[in-house]
C-alpha cells in the first residue's frame, strides 16, 4: 500500500517495519550476525539453542543490565533473518499475551544498528532482579529452552 505525503512524494507502507532489540554486553557491529551456538549469558550458560528479541527498549534494557560480564551494556537493533516465536519465559501465566513483546528464534538476528542513548534501571531494581534470578536459580528453575 503507498500513500502519498505533502510534498506529492511516494512512501511505501513497508518502509515502517517492525523494530527488535537485542541487549547485551557483546561488542557487536552493524552487519555482524547474532546466532545460536554460543554459550548463553544466562542460566546455566549452555551453548543456546535459541537467540531472543524484543520489540520494547525496556526489555532490551533488561537484557543488557542483566547479561554476564564486566563489558559495557549495549542495544542493538535487529532483523530477523527467519522466523520468530514468543519467548515461553516471558509468555506463561504470569504474562499473558506477551506484553513485553518478547521473542526467540534459531535464526539469526542481523544487528542493523545501536541504540546510543538509553536509561536503565535504578541500581536497586538491577539488585532486586539479580537477586529473584539468582533465587530462581538455587530453587531448579531455570529458562526454557525446549
Amino acid at each position: 500500500m503507498e500513500n502519498n505525503n505533502t510534498n506529492n512524494q511516494k512512501v511505501a507502507a513497508n518502509a515502517f517495519a517492525q523494530t527488535f532489540f537485542h541487549g547485551t554486553k557483546a561488542d557487536l557491529h552493524a552487519g555482524d550476525f547474532i546466532e545460536t551456538g554460543v554459550n548463553s549469558n544466562y542460566g546455566q550458560k549452555k551453548e543456546a539453542k535459541y537467540i531472543y528479541c524484543t520489540a520494547t527498549l525496556d526489555a532490551a534494557v533488561w537484557g543488557a543490565e542483566l547479561a554476564e560480564g564486566d563489558a559495557p551494556e549495549r542495544i542493538y537493533l535487529v532483523e530477523p533473518t527467519g522466523s520468530i516465536e514468543d519467548d515461553p519465559n516471558l509468555t506463561d501465566k504470569k504474562f499473558p499475551g506477551n506484553p513485553t513483546m518478547s521473542y526467540r528464534s534459531k535464526h539469526p538476528f542481523k544487528v542493523v544498528g545501536e541504540v546510543i542513548r538509553w536509561q536503565g534501571h535504578a541500581p536497586e531494581q538491577v539488585k532486586a532482579m539479580k537477586d529473584h534470578l539468582e533465587k530462581l536459580k538455587q530453587q531448579g528453575i531455570e529458562a526454557i529452552e525446549d
